[in-house]
């Protein structure tokens, strides 16, 4: 048995507790309070004047499929050769013994969303999984979590260059449309009990299809945004706006339709015409207006370790703290499907904690442990 004794602990979601105690057992968080029992022979961790909170999540990125200091050998997240690749599989190609898995864990991240490249209208299948483990099945929380798929600049741009669907936005709906409806097929065929060949990137439609899992879609620009949401309707499944950079626009829109949307990430250049009405007012208009927001680096863009100095910049332009708080823990594991194991500090739910120096928010502080699952899997030295 653990405890972590004397923090300044924020729960997330019931509030903030001084002088607070978590018990934890077999990797599960037993009991959050003030002034908790425990019996003879825990170990201690001592975090007075200390700040206690859920490991930070990143609702988006191509952590492990996209390895750093390596060069094009570790570009493992854009499969540039058919637009169309629903049977491809994040979980496939992660290293998790990679730089950037290191640099994560010792910026509090604990754990992340990882997905294909947006080159493709339909890219692959997202995983979920921790930081910290030794070795990958042991750190899935999900192996799918939604279906990639991508509008805007990059498809067409990928595609244009080799003579082929999509040269155009609408060729990108188009496809997507037309694979979605061989999705019907397919699913109906099943339902009917009909002998049919199996079909890996079928079977991932109709798993859209049935609801299991979203649609993860790259939308940058409204106008993209509101062709995503569109085809959803139209096939009547389950979406979330990934990017939406141009959301401030539409954000009654989407709120009014209860779609959720991953920001980020802040403080990037606009490298490409999507980008031109980037700002980063743009998260807490959104979630002012009764969106659900988390927030992503897009790990590589920008290195995963600094979500939480993300969020900052998003208070520092109008969002809410406890907004930008939710926006890296509740929020995205909600987001996820995740959130029964993690994202808050409650009884019962995974012992993922970052013990801080200071507020979680302000760049000049430092992550000094990191738990997962219970165990302490970094240390500042």
């Amino acid at each position: 048995m653990l405890l972590l004794k004397g923090g300044t602990i924020l729960t997330i979601t019931q509030g903030v507790i001084t002088d607070g105690m978590i018990l934890i057992e077999n990797g599960k968080i037993l009991a959050v309070g003030k002034d908790l029992d425990y019996p003879e022979g825990t170990e201690i961790i001592e975090a007075r004047d200390k700040i206690i909170m859920p490991g930070i999540i990143d609702a988006h990125t191509h952590l492990g499929i996209s390895e750093e200091g390596i060069g094009e050998e570790g570009w493992d997240y854009n499969e540039e050769v058919e637009p169309i690749t629903p049977y491809l599989r994040a979980i496939d190609g992660i290293n998790t013994q990679e730089i950037g898995v290191g640099d994560a864990v010792a910026g509090g991240v604990t754990t992340v969303m990882v997905a294909p490249g947006s080159a493709n209208v339909i890219g692959g299948q997202v995983a979920v999984i921790k930081t910290a483990g030794n070795w990958l099945p042991e750190m899935v929380l999900r192996e799918c979590a939604g279906l990639k798929v991508a509008f805007g600049e990059n498809p067409k741009r990928v595609y244009g260059e080799q003579k082929k669907t999509p040269v155009t936005r609408m060729g990108t709906a188009g496809l997507l449309r037309e694979w979605l409806i061989k999705g019907q097929n397919y699913l109906t065929k099943l339902e009917k009990g009909e002998e049919i060949e199996r079909d890996l990137g079928l079977e991932a439609l109709v798993k859209v299809l049935k609801k299991e899992i979203p649609l993860r879609a790259h939308a940058h620009r409204a106008d993209d945004i509101l062709t995503a949401i569109r085809v959803a309707e139209e096939f009547q499944v389950d979406i979330v706006i990934e990017h939406g950079t141009e959301g401030h626009k539409i954000a009654s829109l989407l709120a009014e339709k209860n779609i959720p949307v991953v920001y980020g990430p802040a403080m990037t250049s606009r490298c490409k015409v999507e980008l031109r009405e980037r700002s980063e007012i743009t998260p807490g208009v959104l979630a002012k207006a009764g969106v659900k927001v988390a927030l992503t680096t897009d790990h590589p863009v920008l290195p995963v370790q600094f979500l939480n100095i993300g969020a900052g910049v998003a208070v520092r332009e109008g969002m809410e703290e406890e907004e930008a708080l939710k926006a890296i823990t509740i929020n995205a594991a909600q987001i996820l499907g995740v959130d029964q194991r993690i994202g808050s500090i409650e009884a019962g739910k995974d012992a993922d904690l970052i013990i801080l120096s200071g507020h979680p928010l302000e760049v000049r502080t430092k992550v000094e442990k990191v738990l997962v699952d219970g165990k302490v899997v970094f240390v500042r030295m």
